[in-house]
């Protein structure tokens, strides 16, 4: 079974899902089947990171043929960057069968195939196999707000995927070129990652693939303009679908990035970087901005995602190691902080049955472990040292001055916005006088304090001694990053008044 880890980690969710949903299962047994499996596959995460050799260009490799005739194979495998993602989609899972405990059995069987499907495309290693997972993690996610949203699901189930569906046939039609420039330039079919990397790609189709991709990818991550669809889907989302979409789904969008945009188009990046760098910048000062005005926590919590989810993308743009390791580290470090934010907050709309930020206050005296735990989650979330978000943005931060300095500026001054809606939001909810929905809240019980604390553990620990993540991100990063290091140098050299290129890393 360890010879083929990464094939058991993607098919036992989806099975699992669809015994759920084709076999006449209660809620309490779905539950107890999506929980099992979330659980085997954290602990085969576990397993993974342990044993991750960093210094292996892919590991845990697994290769089948399956359109030979075409190149289109079943390939696997992880590298420093993928197994960050991984680890993610595997670790946090459990957290929602064991904290939300009263859906439907069709609910918990669609969450096992998102899961499934998230790790098999963060495993891919061709395109197509990537793009096949990406589609199959799309549908459960629209049944899951559809079905069991909020009273204007609908709007936002048809909005959410008018903007995936677009981005997903501009990918399938930018997958189509590169396969056709492969069979141009060697004379055989081929969509694995490591043979379209050799590609030399130049001209308008180059161009309109590159922004192919960009747009599918900006769309999931969201990136401004492109993020329109996301205070509707995370608003109307029961609150595990709106910790799905926030804490995983949007790095896949940053994922798809590195690795495929990055290596693939490096001469493109290079020329788009400063455009889609400020794109990072704008969507970090338009969300946050838009995070001050609202009354209603999970819309918060959603442009807050946004926000942050616009440094990480910076971090990619910047295209220097600094930045691409902090957008790796931030990755996790935002996949918990702002995921068990929206946990906790779910957990008191339960059963508060609001969210409108007036109507609590005094919550601290209520319920001090929450008040603590929702402490710490926003601590990271906004970056403070001795929390698992500090590293990453530091890093960032660090890399977009070297890039452009008046950027790097700029997004760290944007940072303080972060602070400002994210301590309101504390200072309202749980000091202040009690409103009414206050009375309904209630303490933590002993399962779920116990099931978040692990991740409270996690965040401090990744805090206080980030090494062993950056000794297993750094080598990939280099790694993905030298090509592009060369065409900078390149542009520099024929472009010298392009001075933000001029900065070697």
């Amino acid at each position: 079974m360890l010879d083929n880890m990464l094939s058991v980690m993607i098919f036992l969710p989806i099975l699992g899902g669809l015994t759920i949903l084709l076999l006449p299962f209660g809620r309490d047994a779905a539950r107890a089947i999506g929980l099992a499996g979330s659980a085997v596959v954290a602990l085969f995460s576990l397993k993974l990171f342990f044993s991750f050799d960093p210094s292996v260009v892919l590991a845990f490799v697994e290769q089948r043929p399956l359109l030979e005739s075409f190149g289109i194979s079943y390939h696997l495998g992880i590298d420093g960057i993928s197994l960050l993602v991984l680890m993610a989609a595997g670790l946090l899972f459990p957290l929602v069968y064991l904290l939300f405990r009263t859906r439907d059995k069709g609910y918990y069987g669609n969450l096992l195939l998102v899961q499934g499907a998230m790790i098999g495309a963060v495993c891919a290693a061709d395109m197509v196999l990537f793009y096949v997972f990406w589609e199959i993690m799309l549908l459960p996610m629209f049944f899951m707000i559809g079905l069991y949203g909020g009273p204007r699901r609908l709007p936002a189930t048809i909005k959410i995927t008018i903007y995936t569906i677009t981005g997903s046939l501009l990918m399938l039609a930018s997958i189509v070129y590169l396969g056709l420039a492969h069979h141009a330039q060697t004379g055989q079919w081929s969509f694995a990652m490591a043979a379209l990397t050799e590609l030399s790609l130049s001209g308008p189709g180059a161009t309109l693939a590159f922004f192919g991709f960009m747009a599918a990818f900006a769309i999931k991550i969201p990136l401004f303009p492109f993020h329109t669809w996301l205070p509707d889907a995370y608003t109307e989302a029961p609150a595990a679908t709106t910790f799905v979409l926030s804490a995983i789904m949007a790095k896949i969008g940053v994922y798809g990035v590195i690795r495929f945009v990055l290596p693939v188009f490096d001469e493109s990046l290079v020329r788009y970087a400063l455009l889609f760098s400020w794109a990072g910048v704008i969507s970090m000062l338009y969300c946050g901005l838009a995070a001050l005005a609202q009354n209603d926590f999970k819309r918060l919590l959603a442009f807050s995602s946004a926000s942050h989810m616009g440094i990480i993308a910076l971090g990619v743009f910047c295209l220097n190691l600094q930045a691409l390791t902090g957008t790796l580290y931030q990755i996790v470090a935002h996949a918990t902080s702002t995921g068990l934010l929206f946990l906790l907050l779910g957990l008191v709309e339960e059963q508060s049955e609001s969210r409108q930020i007036d109507s609590f206050g005094g919550m601290a005296s209520r319920a001090p472990i929450l008040a603590v735990f929702f402490a710490v989650a926003m601590l990271a979330s906004v970056g403070l040292p001795g929390t698992s978000g500090f590293i990453g943005e530091f890093l960032i931060i660090l890399g977009a001055i070297k890039f452009n300095v008046v950027i790097g500026v700029l997004a760290a001054t944007t940072l303080v916005v972060g602070v400002c809606y994210m301590l309101w939001l504390f200072q309202r909810l749980f000091f202040q006088k009690p409103g009414k929905s206050t009375d309904r809240c209630r303490e933590l019980s002993l399962v779920e304090a116990a099931t978040i604390l692990p991740v409270i553990v996690l965040i401090i620990v990744m805090g206080v001694y980030p090494q062993p993540f950056l000794d297993r991100i750094i080598p990939s990063a280099e790694r993905q990053i030298v090509k592009v290091v060369s065409e900078r140098a390149a542009v520099a050299e024929h472009a010298p008044v392009s001075n933000q290129f001029q900065e070697q890393n």
